[in-house]
């Protein structure tokens, strides 16, 4: 297969929320991290609150602070990096998925933000890493989702170009789905239990599950 055609067959993938169940394996790791700290019966909320949309290591200063912690803030990352990582699970038939693209041909890349260390530890604890022809994680690149040079940099990784063509699967409207249209890629959103909201514009497909995402790019080409 040649190297032109791989290019028009990418797809990128968000990791968090799309492949990989964060929202369950954060607050597996805020109550076991509560239950060790001996912290109060809403510390767990409060930490999946603080930590819901992202985490990075400044955010465990004012949780330190907030729940009186003599550890080092970096100490504290660490642990949560360590202890995500072992916590989060794939989507059920999201490995297997990807295995069936790669063996159709498909370049597929993950297309992430986050700080790099917890995003490519949650790809080796999950064993998806390798399945990747390229991973991008905002912050090594320096740039986020919705910003076009992040698509790029996404796309580059991967040894392809966005004039390509391509497809972006992940769960967020704004910075997967708005990103990645105005980036000139395709955009396919996976709902995973939500509703899209009324009044955005809606993404070219919408499916219930990575299982659906993956079997809606393997009936294309483009």
């Amino acid at each position: 297969m040649s190297l032109a055609y791989r290019r028009v067959l990418l797809a990128l993938f968000d990791l968090d929320n799309t492949l990989i169940d964060r929202s369950a394996g954060l607050e597996r790791w805020a109550r076991s991290f509560a239950h060790s700290r001996f912290l109060p019966r809403d510390a767990e909320d409060v930490i999946c609150d603080r930590l819901r949309k992202r985490a990075y290591p400044d955010d465990f200063v004012g949780l330190g602070a907030t729940f009186g912690l003599n550890d080092d803030p970096g100490d504290l990352w660490h642990e949560y990096v360590d202890g995500v990582a072992r916590s989060v699970r794939c989507f059920p038939g999201a490995r297997e998925g990807l295995e069936t693209l790669r063996s159709a041909g498909w370049t597929t890349g993950i297309a992430t933000n986050g700080a790099g260390d917890i995003q490519r530890a949650k790809l080796a604890a999950t064993s998806l890493a390798p399945l990747f022809d390229g991973i991008c994680v905002s912050g090594e690149v320096g740039a986020r989702k919705p910003e076009r040079r992040f698509f790029e940099a996404a796309a580059a990784e991967c040894g392809a170009t966005l004039n390509a063509g391509g497809w972006m699967v992940g769960d967020d409207p704004e910075t997967d789905m708005d990103g990645a249209r105005a980036a000139g890629l395709r955009t396919l959103w996976v709902a995973n239990g939500r509703e899209w909201a009324d009044g955005l514009r809606e993404p070219d497909v919408m499916v219930a599950s990575i299982v659906e995402a993956i079997e809606v790019l393997q009936g294309t080409t483009v």
